[in-house]
């Protein structure tokens, strides 16, 4: 069951992504996708984090499970970043918008250090899981920095 939802969820991923700004009928739509996915993504990373900071067992399979849906979530929300969406009910600063290859070099980097925790997580080495761990957390971090209001 879960590779099958795995298989769906990616081909979602796939076949959305691109096409995503097309499909939101509202500037607000577009901001409740990015919050949603974002939200996803965080709760899957954060069963890793709790891993990695020794606070919940280490599991090996379970970290594959949710680094590999953190990687595939890691690809939905920037589509959503769209024309309009820099009013209502975001966090997100302006410098989305003035500055969009800094964003998109953010966004790209996120992605990149998801898909290596995922290839760490793999390998259900918790050393190589950390070290993956606290490179994405730092992409996280720098991101959060320039572009979300807190």
């Amino acid at each position: 069951m879960k590779k099958l939802s795995f298989l769906v969820i990616t081909s979602a991923v796939i076949g959305f992504s691109g096409t995503a700004a097309a499909q939101f009928a509202k500037p607000d739509d577009a901001i409740k996708y990015r919050k949603s996915a974002l939200f996803v993504m965080q709760q899957h990373y954060a069963r890793i984090g709790a891993m990695v900071a020794g606070k919940a067992p280490f599991d090996a399979k379970a970290a594959a499970d949710n680094a590999a849906m953190a990687e595939i979530l890691a690809k939905l929300p920037w589509a959503a970043f769209g024309e309009g969406t820099d009013k209502g009910d975001t966090k997100a600063k302006s410098e989305i918008w003035k500055e969009p290859a800094k964003f998109k070099e953010g966004a790209d980097k996120l992605q990149t250090e998801m898909a290596k925790l995922a290839a760490a997580a793999k390998t259900g080495n918790l050393d190589s899981i950390k070290t993956a761990f606290t490179a994405t957390s730092g992409t996280c971090k720098s991101c959060h920095d320039n572009f979300r209001s807190q």
